[in-house]
């Protein structure tokens, strides 16, 4: 057990949308991700969505409404909700999600998962 700095986690890549585990908790994976541009809409069915800004901002636009979320902020998206993050500048952000739960709702088109 030791402790994990986020910021050096992120430092290890330079990609956009491509999450990287950093631990695990409960039955959950705990990942940072860099965002810049959109993502695709999408839903979870069975899941909700957790979003904390670590650095920069983000938008979570939810059908016809549209959320800043600032460094600091998070945002939960609730399961079965069609939703789409989005960055103007890049923005670093800490997931958590149940493990095997594809990051675009769909396994087809999901993003590895990597451990760092």
């Amino acid at each position: 057990m030791n402790p994990i700095n986020l910021n050096a986690k992120l430092a290890q890549f330079n990609t956009h949308w491509d999450p990287h585990v950093v631990a695990d908790y409960n039955d959950n994976d705990v990942m940072v991700v860099k965002f810049q541009g959109e993502f695709p809409f999408h839903l979870h069915e069975d899941t909700d969505d957790f979003f904390l800004v670590l650095e920069g901002e983000m938008v979570m636009d939810i059908e016809d409404q549209s959320h800043p979320v600032k460094a600091g902020e998070l945002f939960i998206v609730p399961k079965g909700v069609t939703h789409r993050p989005r960055a103007e500048t890049e923005c670093k952000v800490l997931l958590i999600e149940p493990k095997g739960v594809p990051n675009t709702g769909d396994p087809a088109t999901a993003a590895p998962k990597p451990r760092i």
